[in-house]
């Protein structure tokens, strides 16, 4: 039975915390969770008490699951750049996708500049709590608790910014006045260590698990993963195999159906490591869901998706005959789903998102369909498979195989006749073997462009789509940030 837990981090109560870029005085946007505060609270009334700690950290969740976290600026940095995904939608709808497909993007393209607005806007949430909550008198476990959730989110914000635009400005506090407005990019380095500390002081907290009222907070093995993730994008093995095998005494496991893993009922499972917990809430149809699920969604149906972000030939190509993750990632135009939905046999788009579905039984008038549709962050079979990585590149392949062997098993099913065990113990053979593995195993969910470009393939592999080697590993930073600043901010090669 679905669990309604999660509504401590949907509602942003009765307040408003000033959310702007951090990096220039430039304002934000009105998004689809800018919504006009009931009650609001004076500013100076604020930060008083232990009800205004909770109140902020879960303002800092709630942000989470807003536009530019899990909308169109996602999809396009982190996806649409890969050879797995494409625009989608109808030819003519938000045909700015192409720039990103085929790498002719500038830096003057609105989704370059949300997504760096959505990620240093969660930045300031965590920074004004963790400014803010240590002088607050209140349950000392519970301040300890809730400054490390919000390092843990901080670190995440971090993560997907220095991946997507190398060097970032990095700001760890809240701006005391304008003169603190402007800052120029910080070396990635140490944009890496600021994020690895806020990793290592999360980690001594954070509890390994909650009950029923708290599914969704950061947790340590939330923590450690993230962390094992940080250290593999840097090429640090030895870390990597260090907080993987951390998290794998944890207690987590593989859920037994690869398809099931992505339904409603099934969020928050054993492979759940963390999700961006999203539910709809009657009377909040829209502060208190994400689209994400929607901007993905069937079209063609009633009260159904946009169908944007969808699976190329290419990613059909890749899985192995009678991988059963092909069907579990990809609706194929024309079918019925497994949950019984028919999907039209004609229209713009060959192909969705399985990953993202939402069972058209579940649709709510009035609401997206992705209402109650978690934002997957990491999972489980992700930190094997980085543990199989850290191992082989280490020399154990030994381990190596195990770990990936297991998720092979878990896709395999009770069929043996399908994806045999990997056996090869040569490092580079192996190393190929386990890309692949990510790819098919984590198709659609944000990791294959960026796992791409760390692997040093990003013109092999993309370059028939445009990529240009010594550019394209980066995106552009957004030009209005270059103008505002006066120039303290430069961009990246290329653009």
């Amino acid at each position: 039975m679905r669990r309604y837990n999660k509504s401590y981090i949907q509602r942003i109560a009765g307040y408003v915390i000033a959310a702007g870029l951090l990096t220039t005085a430039a304002g934000c946007g009105k998004s689809f969770l800018d919504v006009p505060p009931q009650g609001q609270q004076p500013g100076e009334q604020f930060w008083k008490n232990q009800s205004d700690a909770t109140k902020a950290v879960n303002a800092m969740y709630a942000n989470l699951h807003e536009w530019r976290q899990v909308g169109f600026a996602t999809i396009a940095i982190e996806s649409i750049g890969s050879d797995d995904a494409e625009k989608g939608s109808t030819p003519a709808d938000a045909s700015f996708f192409n720039k990103y497909d085929d790498f002719s993007v500038t830096a003057t393209e609105g989704q370059i500049q949300d997504f760096w607005k959505g990620q240093y806007q969660e930045i300031n949430f965590c920074n004004q709590v963790l400014d803010n909550v240590p002088g607050i008198s209140m349950d000392e476990n519970l301040k300890a608790r809730y400054l490390a959730e919000a390092k843990f989110i901080r670190a995440y914000a971090y993560f997907r910014l220095v991946r997507a635009y190398g060097d970032v400005p990095l700001r760890l506090k809240v701006p005391k006045d304008a003169s603190e407005y402007n800052l120029a990019r910080t070396a990635k380095a140490e944009v890496w260590a600021a994020i690895e500390k806020d990793l290592n002081d999360a980690a001594g907290v954070l509890p390994p698990s909650y009950g029923p009222t708290d599914i969704g907070r950061a947790t340590k093995g939330a923590v450690l993963a993230l962390h094992a993730k940080v250290a593999m994008y840097q090429k640090k093995w030895s870390d990597v195999l260090n907080f993987s095998n951390q998290v794998m005494a944890m207690g987590y496991s593989l859920f037994p159906n690869y398809e099931k893993l992505f339904r409603i009922p099934n969020e928050n499972s054993s492979e759940s490591v963390f999700e961006i917990q999203c539910q709809r809430i009657p009377g909040n149809a829209d502060a208190s869901n994400s689209q994400y699920s929607q901007i993905q969604g069937v079209r063609g149906i009633v009260g159904g998706g946009w169908g944007f972000n969808v699976p190329t030939p290419d990613l059909v190509n890749a899985y192995e005959p009678g991988d059963p993750r092909k069907e579990g990632t990809i609706i194929f135009r024309g079918t019925t789903t497994a949950e019984g939905d028919a999907i039209p046999a004609i229209g713009d788009n060959p192909m969705y998102n399985y990953k993202s579905y939402v069972p058209f039984g579940l649709f709510v008038a009035g609401y997206n369909e992705g209402a109650d549709q978690n934002f997957r962050v990491l999972r489980y079979a992700d930190v094997l498979l980085m543990n199989a990585e850290a191992a082989n590149e280490l020399g154990n392949s030994s381990q190596a195989l195990q770990s990936l062997n297991a998720v092979r098993k878990r896709a395999r099913g009770s069929n043996p006749n399908i994806l045999p065990d990997v056996t090869a113990t040569d490092q580079a053979t192996l190393r190929k073997a386990i890309w692949q593995e990510r790819r098919v195993e984590l198709a659609m969910e944000n990791d294959r462009f960026f796992d791409v470009i760390r692997q040093g393939r990003g013109a092999e592999v993309f370059g028939p789509k445009g990529f240009q080697a010594g550019r394209n590993e980066l995106w552009p930073v957004p030009q209005t940030e270059i103008d505002i600043s006066g120039g303290k901010l430069t961009q990246n090669p290329g653009y």
